[in-house]
């Protein structure tokens, strides 16, 4: 009878250890219940976003890890609690206006953060500067489209597994930190810090040496020269910036297979323009306007196919290559072009394949029409060259100025070299 008074209470033990390790695995690490607490006293809802209204700490049957709209929990290596690692602040509904606020320097202690997004709203101040000293575990960072001030945190560089930082369309300021173009930040794939107008630096010369894959500066105030790409890249946007120096470095190593999308457009980018950029096998869309590039164009017999070309406004000269046929977008106006267009430029606009070519504000001299009429989705726009306009090709864009020819004094040889 002993022995079964005794395995009774050894049984009645382990059940209550199990029953008490059971409810410790359902409740959230009382660091992390405080950190939302901070939350929901720093940010607010707009007027008509209802995020918050799911964050009732007054309810003796609301878990935040269940109930709480945005969190998601995870059980902890090192405690018995769950841990909040997905933090979603605001819905990213077309109809939700958002939210307003700061971020609370207590967001830090979510040390097992991997996600954390901030969708589009009105969050302003700083983002709190030893963030990535604490949250070591993040894979994604999200706080684009919102007020936020300040520099990118130097803590955010050399982050183990940050896949995504996106912190872009804020208002952030001061020096990029050189270290998150580099391989000391080695999973870093996608990095977006366009549209913050205030960001300056430049790209480290160590960059090829990265694994990003999506690069976005675009709209701030990035100088320097452009140095060579990482294999890796896909895509790559610095428009509107402070760019200068020429694409040859950039473009002079390895090819870049997947390459996709490239925008240097409204920088200061100077000299000619490589022609083994025509031979990326990947890419489609090219846009180096309002630059000052100059020299002829050298283009591949068997260039890639571009779905969107457009070097317009800048100093180009020399005849328009025929191989730039097969793109289904040109813009080359207002360069300095000269010569006749291209018969297989010609087809390839009768034909349709090329949907949009404006060359106007150029020295061409002829563009030998067909008989058959253009096609009504094609876009032609031939206005202030050295030539008789055609019939058609009055469709050129509102900005294209009057439609009428260059005065014949502009279309000399010495003219053509020279100013306009």
């Amino acid at each position: 009878m002993a022995a079964v008074s005794l395995y009774h209470s050894l049984l009645s033990i382990l059940l209550f250890l199990f029953i008490s390790s059971s409810l410790q695995q359902t409740t959230l690490h009382p660091t992390d219940l405080s950190v939302l607490h901070d939350l929901h006293s720093s940010l607010h809802d707009l007027p008509v976003s209802k995020f918050f209204s799911s964050w009732d700490f007054s309810s003796p049957t609301s878990d935040p890890c269940t109930t709480f709209t945005g969190v998601v929990c995870s059980p902890d290596d090192q405690s018995p609690f769950l841990r909040v690692s997905v933090l979603m602040l605001g819905t990213g509904l077309s109809d939700s206006p958002g939210l307003y606020g700061t971020l609370p320097p207590s967001i830090c202690k979510l040390t097992s953060l991997t996600d954390l997004v901030l969708y589009p709203g009105q969050v302003s101040g700083e983002i709190p500067s030893s963030l990535g000293f604490s949250l070591r575990k993040l894979r994604l960072l999200s706080l684009s489209n919102n007020l936020l001030t300040g520099p990118v945190p130097d803590s955010l560089t050399g982050l183990p597994d940050l896949h995504t930082l996106d912190l872009s369309n804020n208002r952030l300021s001061g020096v990029i930190p050189p270290s998150l173009f580099l391989s000391s930040s080695p999973n870093l794939k996608v990095l977006i810090l366009s549209n913050n107008g205030g960001l300056r630096g430049e790209i480290p010369s160590g960059f090829s040496s990265s694994q990003i894959l999506h690069l976005d500066l675009s709209h701030n105030s990035i100088h320097g020269e452009l140095p060579q790409l990482p294999i890796t890249l896909n895509y790559l946007s610095a428009s509107a910036n402070s760019v200068s120096g020429t694409l040859c470095t950039a473009f002079s190593g390895s090819s870049i297979p997947d390459l996709t999308f490239l925008d240097l457009s409204m920088n200061a980018f100077s000299g000619q323009i490589p022609s083994n950029l025509f031979s990326l096998s990947s890419l489609s869309t090219i846009f180096l306007h309002r630059n000052n590039f100059t020299g002829t164009l050298a283009v591949p017999a068997v260039p890639t196919r571009l779905t969107v070309l457009d070097l317009s406004h800048n100093w180009i000269t020399g005849p328009i290559p025929a191989e730039l046929a097969g793109t289904s977008s040109l813009y080359l106006n207002s360069n300095r072009f000269v010569g006749s267009v291209p018969n297989e430029l010609v087809q390839s606009i009768y034909t349709g394949k090329m949907a949009t070519f404006y060359a106007q504000h150029n020295f061409l001299t002829e563009f030998k029409s067909i008989t058959d009429p253009l096609p009504e989705s094609v876009s032609l726009c031939l206005s202030y060259n050295c030539m008789e306009l055609p019939l058609f090709g009055s469709n050129c864009p509102a900005n294209a100025g009057p439609l009428q020819s260059r005065p014949p004094e502009q279309c000399g040889s010495s003219v053509r070299n020279g100013d306009d």
